[in-house]
């Protein structure tokens, strides 16, 4: 088996090309920062028998205004927004996310301190400030619009939601499937089995104290939820591009309340494309789950399109988590 022209004839050599990968994949997530775009949104959810429940397709342009990204609804089930609704949606948007970003200070003083001995997949410091410029632009000057200074310096939400996958460097977990072609590209499928996806939170415990009992059971959950995850990744080998990403977990018997609801399958795929010549962002996310209940099968899809990137024409310096 050859990838990229060298022969892959030991873990290592593996190893060695997903830290390249996973080095390219974070640089297409600082690159997603420097744009703006349009989505499209779609919650399906079909009951037993495939009978539809409850659907909505909306869409939404992204801008920047005072300094923050801003997410604008366009039409709702194909009727365009009122002009009146689409202002208030804004604002009440804009608001949120400058309380957010008002609230950051106190998070980051409760938060523990990342482990130094943590590996970073791009190489960057816990909580290294990125700066992604408009290529090619002007700096800033004294003329220059407060509008044209980014303020946001947490993600905006595209960016969190394209780049749920953002997982780190794990040695030793990952195995060569094979080559396929994908839209017409020669790929390497590989499989990721991660120790360390899910890792959780203590952020309300660490406020309140945690017992060992709480520790245990949070270890123990992790552990499990980790043992039934699968990632399959399709790379381009000579540009150490993913391609495509496709999260899967395996049936989640562990889970409490099984009389009530049993999760069959979670699926969630992500597929990235170039809008630009050597530019690789995100096309799309697909997210669908099975449950069974006392009814029947229910099936529940989550769906993005992201399109129509355009340049955010600011300088920007936003924390990478």
């Amino acid at each position: 088996m050859l990838l990229g022209g060298v022969g892959l004839s030991a873990q290592t050599d593996l190893d060695a090309f997903m830290r390249q990968v996973l080095a390219r994949r974070d640089e297409n997530w600082k690159k997603l920062q420097q744009y703006v775009l349009d989505e499209r949104e779609l919650i399906d959810i079909r009951g037993p028998g495939r009978t539809p429940i409850w659907g909505e397709r909306r869409e939404y342009t992204w801008y920047i205004r005072d300094g923050f990204f801003v997410r604008s609804p366009v039409k709702f089930n194909g009727v365009a927004i009122a002009e009146s609704e689409r202002r208030k949606f804004e604002a009440d948007y804009l608001k949120r996310q400058q309380a957010r970003e008002r609230r950051q200070p106190r998070d980051r003083a409760s938060a523990q301190p990342p482990s130094s001995s943590a590996t970073e997949s791009d190489g960057s410091a816990p909580g290294e400030q990125i700066s992604t410029e408009r290529a090619g632009g002007p700096a800033p000057s004294a003329g220059i619009e407060l509008d044209g200074l980014l303020k946001q310096t947490r993600q905006p939400e595209f960016i969190s939601s394209a780049y749920f996958l953002r997982f780190k460097f794990e040695e030793g977990k990952y195995a060569l499937v094979g080559h396929e072609t994908l839209d017409g590209r020669d790929v390497l499928c590989i499989e990721y089995y991660p120790a360390k996806l899910f890792g959780g939170t203590n952020r309300r415990r660490s406020r309140e104290g945690a017992t060992d009992r709480d520790r245990a059971y949070d270890a123990q959950f992790q552990r499990l939820m980790n043992k039934v995850a699968l990632v399959t990744l399709w790379v381009e080998p000579n540009a150490h591009q993913i391609v495509k990403y496709r999260f899967t977990n395996l049936p989640f018997d562990f889970l409490p309340g099984q009389w009530l609801v049993h999760v069959d399958t979670l699926e969630a795929t992500m597929t990235m494309g170039q809008p630009f010549p050597e530019v690789w962002l995100p096309n799309g996310l697909d997210f669908a789950v099975a449950l069974t209940l006392a009814i029947g099968q229910v099936d529940l899809r989550y769906a993005i399109e992201y399109y129509d990137y355009r340049r955010a024409d600011v300088r920007t310096k936003i924390t990478v988590r």
